[in-house]
């Protein structure tokens, strides 16, 4: 037997045993920062962005919630308003989920809202934003009301 019929398998198995190691604190740190804790939903409604989010790990606790419309950050809220419908539906143990940002400066025409959670690791030193539900087309009208786009089906919108 000579060394490279035994050095060959055992780089073999090194870069195994490596990749395998480098794949595994990646899974923990996407975890850690983006958890897949969070769940909920949004809607564009006449004048704001309105929804909810749960935290299944905390699900008491209010979730931080940011708005970004057109990729571009907005502003800040708590989702912590009354929403009976989501216990009804058995998304959370009580109603105080709800999120509402209302928007009265935005120009007339067809935009995207984005509504993310906002999540501090377990050490408190990295901070992450996981998408709520999907992007949420809306349309502002000419009057100032909104038309949530993504309602419509193929006949039109509801």
């Amino acid at each position: 037997m000579n060394a490279t019929t035994t050095l060959v398998p055992a780089l073999i198995i090194k870069s195994v045993i490596e990749t395998v190691f480098v794949a595994v604190i990646a899974v923990l740190f996407f975890v850690d920062v983006f958890p897949p804790s969070f769940h909920g939903w949004g809607e564009a409604t006449n004048h704001s962005i309105a929804g909810w989010v749960v935290n299944d790990l905390a699900p008491r606790d209010p979730v931080e919630v940011q708005l970004f419309i057109d990729d571009v950050f907005v502003t800040t809220g708590v989702a912590n308003k009354p929403r009976p419908d989501v216990v009804s539906a058995g998304w959370a143990q009580d109603m105080w989920h709800g999120f509402e940002f209302p928007l009265t400066v935005i120009e007339p025409g067809e935009h995207v809202a984005r509504v993310y959670a906002l999540h501090a690791s377990r050490d408190r030193l990295k901070r992450g934003l996981q998408l709520i539900g999907d992007p949420i087309p809306f349309r502002r009208n000419e009057d100032g009301t909104f038309t949530d786009l993504g309602k419509r089906t193929k006949n039109g919108p509801h």
